[in-house]
C-alpha cells in the first residue's frame, strides 16, 4: 500500500509526530500513529513565539491529506535540549573517535568528552577503525580511558567487529553521535541501519583531517526501535559552563571522597586541595579552566582586551576601538544645511 493510500486510513484530526529532519522552513515529521512521514511547515502563530522547532521535537500536526503535507500546531514539552547541535529529547551521547586515520588526539578527545558531560546526558565512547591498529594498542587505549571513567567500545566497520556491543548500548533510546569529522560517524550509521546510504568521504591524506559529509541534523530509526541522530562533525567542541562547575565533568575526579578546604576551590593553587594534581587529565582541566575564565572576561569591556587562541594557548591582545561609519541621515543633513544658511544670513 502506497503512502497516499495509507494517509486515507488515518483519522482526519491533529496527530502526534516526531521531527526527523529540518531544512530551511520545512520539517519532515514522522507520525507516531503510523510509519508515514509528512513534509510540514510551522504555523504562523507558533513562529511568533520564541520557541523554535528542533529535530527531535514531539509535535502536534494538522495533516493535509490531499497534498501529503501538514502544519505543526504545537511543540510538546522537551525533557532535554542541546544547542549545538540543535536537537531535542535526546537520551544519551555516543562520542565517536578513530583509533587511526586520523590519529587519536587525546586532548581533542578530552574536549569532546567534557562537552558531552555538560549536557547532563549519559555518555558512551566508541573507538572506530580498530582494524588499523594492533590488539595491543586497542587494549592500551581501553585501559587508559577506563581511568578517565569510561568503558570504550572498539569497533571496525571493515570486519564488523564490536557492532553488536554498540547496538546494545543504543537499544531503544534516542542517541546523538558526537565527534570530529572523518572518524566514521556516517559510516557507522550506515552499518547500523540497513538500506541507509549516507554520503561518506575519506580522510585527507596530507592533513589527516576529516571532511564534512553530514550537512544537517537528521534522525534515523534503528531496527531496535531507538532513534539515532547523525550530526555535522566539528573539529573543536566548545566547552560552555561556569568555571566552578568544570570539575564535575571529569568523571575520574568523582571518586575523591575528601572535600577541599574551600567550598569554591578552583583545584589549582589552593592549599589542602584534595583534587589537585594526582590524575592524568589534570592538565586538561587546568587548560579548560583557563579558557573558561578567559571567555568570561571577554565580555567585560573594562578589561580592554580581546581573547585569541594561538597554538593551544589563550592569548590576551589589546582591543582596538571600533570606528563608526554610520551614514548621516537626510534629516540631519537638511538641519546642518539650514543652520549654515542661517549663519550666512547673519
Amino acid at each position: 500500500m502506497g503512502q497516499a493510500a495509507s494517509l486515507e486510513l488515518l483519522p482526519r484530526n491533529r496527530l502526534h509526530g516526531i521531527v526527523m529532519g529540518a531544512e530551511a522552513d520545512f520539517y519532515r515529521v514522522r507520525l507516531v500513529e503510523s510509519e508515514l512521514t509528512l513534509l510540514c511547515v510551522c504555523r504562523a502563530r507558533l513562529q511568533k513565539t520564541a520557541q523554535q522547532v528542533l529535530v527531535g521535537d514531539r509535535v502536534i500536526v494538522e495533516p493535509d491529506w490531499s497534498g501529503q503535507r501538514g502544519a505543526i500546531e504545537e511543540i510538546l514539552p522537551r525533557f532535554s535540549h542541546l544547542s549545538r547541535p540543535a536537537i531535542a529529547n535526546i537520551d544519551q551521547v555516543l562520542v565517536v573517535f578513530a583509533l587511526a586515520e586520523p590519529q587519536l588526539d587525546e586532548y581533542l578527545l578530552s574536549r569532546f568528552l567534557v562537552k558531552a558531560e555538560t549536557t547532563g546526558l549519559a555518555v558512551n565512547l566508541c573507538l572506530t577503525k580498530a582494524d588499523l591498529v594492533s590488539e595491543t594498542d586497542q587494549r592500551r587505549w581501553q585501559e587508559r580511558l577506563r581511568t578517565w571513567g569510561y568503558q570504550p567500545i572498539c569497533i571496525s566497520l571493515v570486519t564488523q567487529s564490536g557492532l553488536e556491543q554498540i547496538r546494545a548500548v543504543l537499544g531503544d533510546r534516542t542517541s546523538v553521535l558526537a565527534g570530529p569529522s572523518g572518524v566514521g560517524k556516517s559510516r557507522l550509521t550506515n552499518s547500523l541501519i540497513p538500506g541507509l546510504d549516507l554520503s561518506v568521504a575519506a580522510v585527507s591524506g596530507k592533513l589527516q583531517k576529516g571532511r564534512h559529509t553530514t550537512r544537517h541534523v537528521q534522525l534515523y530509526h534503528l531496527p531496535s526501535g531507538g532513534l539515532l541522530a547523525d550530526t555535522p562533525g566539528f573539529n573543536q567542541a566548545e566547552i560552555d559552563c561556569l568555571p566552578q562547575e568544570l570539575i564535575r565533568y571529569f568523571p575520574e575526579s568523582h571518586h575523591i571522597q575528601q572535600p577541599c578546604q574551600y567550598h569554591n576551590c578552583s583545584h589549582r593553587h589552593e592549599p589542602n586541595c584534595a583534587v589537585r594534581g594526582d590524575w592524568e587529565r589534570y592538565n586538561h582541566y587546568l587548560n579548560f579552566l583557563q579558557e573558561l575564565e578567559a571567555s568570561r572576561d571577554r565580555y567585560r569591556p573594562e578589561t580592554g582586551l580581546k581573547i585569541k587562541h594561538k597554538g593551544g594557548k589563550v592569548v590576551h591582545e589589546p582591543r582596538l576601538a571600533a570606528k563608526k561609519y554610520r551614514r548621516t541621515s537626510r534629516r540631519n543633513q537638511h538641519q546642518i544645511l539650514q543652520g549654515s544658511l542661517q549663519e550666512e544670513e547673519y
